[in-house]
């Protein structure tokens, strides 16, 4: 019930850009016909997700005419009635259940420790307020505007039937999840991998290698059939009117450049900034003219197509081949010493910040998707729990710029602050062990400093108008070392595996 009255007392909170995004597919899929769908082109704001979450739209389109039929006008561009808001609102809510359904199932795969507990501090509620009161669900949700926990409820509610060990009902709702939001692709690899090697391959050896006679073409034949059905309903449409391409080219539009206008903390950012650094110091040595550089190399960020000055540009196949390199030992790792469910959460876990720190155009939202499953792995491990301590705060201070009105600042701190003590706390009671070592607690203290400059310090400066995107450009650097780290640390974690982690 608080959770649910949290989330209502947002509605009338100021609203994204995200907000018209919806309301214009709203719009495209009730008011023209579906040959057209992925044609309109009104608005900026195209329709660019997969056909299944069209379908969605478009059945939310149904109910939204009873509150405000003037929203369903492609041409009214912008429009933000009242009844609109609520509607759009109210959507998000009433979707969030497909959300607490998943999290109530994942509660129910954690591993209890033994002896009687107070219910507050057993790892199965901890974990239930990790993910309903998670900090960047709700704000990239209810206060930005976006569907995500519908969308994380599919990805973790498929987590626990693997879990579970129903492993046909997980892959029904992972291809539901791909067909709804592709971005879930990140993660596609540690489906593949697990299902082949876990589920088709019925025995191991003795020695756990895997045994080839084993092999069972039937559930082969039943895990395609499964994929192909539902891919067949979302697309078949498309396929069958000649518009699989102009779809396709909806869904990866390549020429929106490496970065998003606001950098994700991943390796680009990082890679960015030591382009600035060598464009400053070759200026200042005189190497190079500043008038001869793009005017973003100096002051701005990276939108659409970018050369970088000094450093080699980055094009998509180089983040495609650094992203597969980047998963390929989690990808081994479960094919030659599967561990269980639990293995392939971890290596799940792994793709998600792969794709995340070498992908092309992340979005900072995306961090989410490594966010909410490794908090199952934190409750039962007192390694994942400083992992995700990290992760977590790092990860969700970098969504602080989404939030940028001077009135929504005392928002966001005050439900960071909760969120991070909660953590803090309720991950330390189940174990009496630090979950951070000294430097990680100084790199983390250090977000205080970022924040107080960058939202406080910042506005009341000159540089606002002179430098505009350096506070972006500090948090996003910033946020990257910790991610990075985050990652790393991960990959440690998972080539350990023989070794039995300490629990909490």
């Amino acid at each position: 019930i608080r959770f649910m009255s949290v989330k209502t007392f947002e509605i009338h909170k100021v609203h994204s850009t995200d907000f018209e995004v919806h309301r214009n597919w709203l719009a495209i899929t009730h008011s023209l016909p579906v040959s057209r769908w992925y044609h309109e082109n009104t608005s900026e704001w195209t329709l660019d997700y997969p056909p299944l979450f069209a379908w969605f739209e478009f059945g939310l389109s149904h109910v939204a005419q009873h509150f405000d039929r003037n929203m369903l006008l492609v041409e009214n561009l912008n429009y933000d009635s009242p009844a609109t808001v609520l509607f759009q609102r109210l959507s998000v809510i009433f979707t969030d259940l497909v959300f607490i359904f998943a999290v109530r199932e994942c509660c129910r795969c954690v591993q209890e420790q033994k002896g009687s507990r107070d219910i507050l501090n057993r790892p199965s509620f901890v974990l239930a307020v990790l993910l309903l009161w998670n900090f960047g669900l709700l704000i990239v949700d209810h206060i930005h505007f976006q569907y995500n926990g519908f969308l994380f409820g599919f990805l973790l509610l498929s987590v626990a039937k693997h879990l579970q060990s129903r492993h046909l009902q997980g892959a029904l709702l992972f291809a539901l999840l791909l067909n709804l939001k592709h971005i879930y692709l990140y993660v596609a690899p540690a489906y593949g991998i697990y299902l082949l090697r876990s589920y088709c391959f019925t025995q191991d050896n003795k020695d756990g290698s895997i045994s080839w006679r084993s092999f069972s073409p039937l559930r082969l034949i039943a895990l395609g059939s499964i994929v192909g059905s539902v891919c067949a309903l979302s697309f078949g449409p498309f396929i069958a009117m000649g518009q699989l391409p102009q779809v396709l080219s909806r869904l990866f539009p390549f020429k929106r450049g490496l970065c998003h206008a606001y950098w994700a903390p991943n390796i680009w950012a990082l890679y960015n900034i030591l382009d600035k650094v060598l464009v400053t110091l070759g200026v200042r040595l005189k190497l190079l003219q500043e008038a001869e550089l793009p005017r973003a190399s100096m002051t701005g960020g990276l939108v659409q197509e970018f050369q970088h000055s000094v450093l080699p540009s980055i094009t998509p196949s180089i983040t495609l081949v650094c992203t597969l390199l980047s998963i390929l030992p989690a990808a081994a790792s479960i094919w030659w010493r599967p561990g269980g469910a639990r293995g392939f959460l971890r290596c799940l876990l792994l793709c998600a910040l792969g794709s995340f720190m070498f992908g092309w155009h992340v979005h900072e939202k995306a961090i989410l998707i490594a966010i909410l499953p490794l908090s199952i792995l934190a409750v039962e491990s007192r390694e994942d729990a400083g992992i995700f301590l990290v992760l977590t705060t790092t990860g969700h201070y970098s969504l602080f710029p989404l939030i940028f009105t001077p009135a929504e600042l005392p928002i966001k701190a005050v439900l960071m602050l909760m969120f991070v003590i909660y953590s803090f706390t309720a991950l330390r009671k189940l174990g009496p062990v630090s979950l951070l070592h000294p430097l990680e607690s100084v790199y983390l203290l250090g977000l205080v400093v970022v924040a107080t400059a960058c939202e406080i310090v910042f506005p009341l400066s000159p540089w606002q108008q002179k430098l505009p995107f350096l506070p972006l450009l500090v948090t996003s650097v910033y946020c990257s070392v910790g991610v990075t780290y985050s990652f790393l640390r991960l990959y440690v974690s998972l080539l350990r595996r023989d070794e039995k982690p300490k629990q909490l």
